[in-house]
């Protein structure tokens, strides 16, 4: 197998780039290593935030261990229930995260029901709750994604872009790759290269993005629930026309519509309908 991964329409190219880290013959996945890294940086957003707006930052230390456990448990299912057909034959696998397959919409409602199920026993308001955490959602989001770079998954269509991402075919699944992939695959020194949009690379520039935004507005909300639903339409809209890119999309095969598209676009007009509404409503207080 070939390890080198590179963008070569801007000269940078990484010549071995594995899969795991070797400790003692035990090895560790780089996208658990990733997902680890955001998770403890979700904790420490979330309490900084915590203190910022008066609140206990224990409290946020016990409900994220709890919202980590149902976020992953949720992201596993989301992934299971729309890519069944890879699972059937083998159960076990379904408990295998070390390829990965998560989604990331599965975490947001396994979040969600989390955040909820604390509300009430903590009794804190659920949407201070969800302000509080949306800056380590999105977080979560933009380092998590630089898992699929390890794992050489959620790529895009075949691109010859500023950003075209080039990989050996020997490293990427075969369900992967599209009859247009193959139409322009590429021979260097005796290997197939296939040349891809990298989602995973705009997607985390996006989160990126969205991240500044909350920081930057953080002091400023209205009211509780605001910096969350700013979060779920500023994610979804970038989701809408990034997911249309991708090759390994979960499809809603009923009506042949990658289901994370379409939820992200429900996500972007209820979500900016409440927040239009909201606006409307606390101008006229003033």
């Amino acid at each position: 197998m070939h390890y080198d991964i590179s963008f070569p329409n801007l000269g940078i190219t990484f010549d071995h780039v594995g899969k795991v880290i070797s400790l003692h013959g035990f090895d560790i996945a780089y996208y658990g290593i990733i997902i680890g890294t955001a998770i403890m940086l979700g904790f420490w957003i979330a309490t900084r935030e915590a203190k910022r707006t008066g609140q206990n930052p224990e409290d946020y230390l016990d409900m994220g261990i709890f919202g980590v456990i149902v976020g992953i448990a949720g992201a596993r299912i989301y992934y299971v229930i729309f890519s069944w057909d890879m699972y059937k034959d083998n159960i076990l696998d379904v408990f295998n995260l070390r390829e990965g397959g998560l989604a990331i919409y599965g975490g947001v409602i396994g979040a969600v029901i989390a955040v909820l199920i604390c509300a009430k026993v903590k009794k804190i308001s659920a949407p201070l709750i969800f302000d509080t955490i949306a800056m380590s959602l999105v977080n979560g989001q933009m380092l998590g994604r630089w898992g699929n770079f390890f794992n050489r998954e959620a790529f895009g269509e075949y691109t010859d872009s500023l950003f075209a991402m080039r990989l050996p075919v020997d490293a990427v699944r075969d369900s992967d790759i599209t009859e247009k992939m193959w139409a322009h695959v590429q021979t260097i020194r005796g290997a197939q290269y296939i040349q891809v949009h990298p989602t995973f690379l705009y997607e985390s520039f996006w989160c990126a993005c969205v991240l500044l935004v909350l920081f930057l507005y953080r002091k400023h909300k209205k009211y509780n629930g605001e910096l969350f639903l700013m979060y779920l339409f500023g994610y979804g809209l970038g989701r809408v026309w990034i997911e249309g890119l991708r090759t390994d999309q979960l499809i809603l095969h009923r009506i042949g519509v990658p289901v994370s598209q379409l939820l992200a676009a429900l996500i972007v007009a209820t979500t900016g309908i409440i927040l239009m509404v909201q606006k409307i409503r606390y101008t006229k207080k003033k």
